[in-house]
């Protein structure tokens, strides 16, 4: 363990401090559609598993299908049972939630399963509810493939919707100061060819090579990854 030595002539000894943290939200926390990795959440725990690894403690707590008023209600007994230690709580929330809200019901422009409005009210009180449990990052939605809608039969969704939803949830984080990532951007700037073949034939959710890729996009969110680098704690050793 590194020691440094301090001006009062007290030295300070860095541990490494895992991380506690807890992953909410729909059926792309979930993994559905990535039976080789289990999904983004699953690929990257188990990266933190390696004896290399600086051993953070990942929690999957997806529910396929869920919209944010769901992740609402479960949200804070789900973050109090995942400390593991007595009188610990988890050190941050990953969000990810919202593409289910979007959807129109039956037909294209038939209603959306959660109405705008409302939507706007329930992503402001989930992100005030998760900040004030602990530090909060967002995972945004990635853009699906209009051509293969319906969804299940009876489930349209369309860029249109999912733009105006993932925006007011953006600028609902960047109002609190919490971390989004812009996957529907992203992925979109990508091509439409590229984001077929990173697609299940669902149209909704992302295949093998998608859940890779969309590791990379987390591994490669800096401000995530710098968050996650500094699991040291300086301890009075004098």
């Amino acid at each position: 363990m590194q020691v440094l030595a301090a001006s009062s002539n007290r030295s300070y000894r860095a541990t490494v401090h895992p991380l506690k943290i807890v992953a909410l939200g729909d059926s792309l926390v979930y993994g559905f559609g990535d039976p080789v990795g289990g999904g983004w959440v699953e690929r990257l725990r188990r990266e933190w598993m390696e004896p290399s690894s600086a051993g953070h403690v990942l929690y999957n707590l997806g529910v396929r299908g869920d919209r944010v008023c769901l992740v609402l209600e479960r949200l804070e007994n789900e973050f109090r049972y995942r400390g593991e230690l007595k009188n610990r709580l988890p050190d941050a929330i990953i969000l990810s939630v919202g593409v289910n809200d979007s959807a129109r019901m039956g037909r294209p422009n038939g209603r959306n399963f959660t109405d705008f409005n409302t939507f706007t009210t329930e992503i402001a009180q989930l992100l005030d509810c998760a900040q004030a449990l602990c530090p909060v990052f967002f995972v945004g939605m990635v853009p699906v493939n209009e051509t293969r809608m319906p969804f299940s039969d009876c489930l349209y969704f369309n860029h249109a919707d999912q733009y105006r939803y993932k925006e007011v949830t953006r600028q609902g984080c960047e109002q609190r100061q919490i971390p989004y990532l812009d996957l529907f951007e992203l992925w979109r700037d990508r091509g439409e060819a590229w984001r077929q073949a990173h697609l299940c034939d669902d149209g909704l959710h992302p295949n093998v090579t998608g859940y890779q890729s969309l590791l990379q996009d987390i591994l490669n969110w800096d401000v995530f990854t710098s968050f996650t680098s500094l699991s040291q704690t300086w301890r009075n050793t004098a």
